[in-house]
């Protein structure tokens, strides 16, 4: 006897959105990580392997997730819900060691100051994350929420790779804006039509917690290395010396 219940196909505006951010990092870590790996150039302490295959294990797992919605699989959902906390855990853990070693490096290799201001950035990152992944949890029953905001720590932890793809554009003047702002958050603007189309209106936690992000990215690139920002980098790089 056949069953008459038919399967979903395992794709979604979440889904391809996972495939992005996939598909993102690759393409922006080539130059400056994979390539360098396999021609044994690379050289980084073992925290910065361990900090990579975190952040890329939370995308990835974004992405799985999209497919137990899909499928309807809620029990695997939630098992794999709780995974992805470890590596969220594994992401803020290791972020600001791997933040200092960048710091250093760029500082050794003449950046100066810059290399410092570099910190704040980290920062504000790792905090954005951890807020959005904690608040994702606490409305992990509401599902509406919870996706929501999920998506939005996942596009937050891409941002490095984003700023990245600049090095296969060096012409382009003002990286900052253009891949870290403009490039960065523009699947922010693709959830927010999605959501026009989908419902006819951007849902709160969307909307606002899109909002903060851009406002957050923007105030970076007008602020980024004046004194007042080079005056909290000295503060944090210090207590974490």
């Amino acid at each position: 006897m056949y069953s008459t219940i038919k399967k979903k196909k395992p794709s979604s505006f979440y889904f391809y959105l996972g495939l992005i951010g996939i598909s993102a990092v690759l393409i922006g870590f080539f130059t400056t990580y994979i390539t360098p790996n396999l021609n044994g150039t690379f050289k980084a302490p073992l925290i910065v392997h361990i900090h990579g295959c975190f952040a890329f294990g939370w995308i990835i797992l974004f992405t799985i997730q999209s497919i137990t919605i899909r499928y309807r699989n809620i029990s695997l959902h939630k098992k794999l819900g709780y995974l992805s906390l470890l590596f969220a855990l594994g992401i803020i853990v290791t972020l600001l060691p791997v933040g200092m070693f960048q710091v250093r490096r760029d500082f050794n290799n003449g950046m100066g100051q810059t290399a410092i201001s570099q910190i704040v950035g980290i920062v504000t990152t790792g905090l954005m994350f951890l807020s959005l992944v904690t608040l994702g949890f606490l409305n992990r029953r509401k599902p509406k929420i919870h996706k929501r905001l999920m998506l939005l720590a996942t596009i937050v932890i891409l941002w490095p790779a984003w700023f990245r793809i600049r090095h296969y554009f060096p012409s382009i003047p003002r990286p900052d804006i253009w891949f870290g702002v403009v490039l960065a958050d523009t699947l922010i603007l693709v959830a927010w039509v999605a959501d026009l189309v989908n419902y006819r209106k951007i849902h709160p936690a969307l909307l606002y917690g899109g909002l903060f992000i851009i406002t957050e990215n923007i105030f970076e690139v007008l602020t980024f290395d004046n004194s007042t920002w080079r005056s909290f980098a000295h503060l944090i790089y210090n207590s974490l010396s």
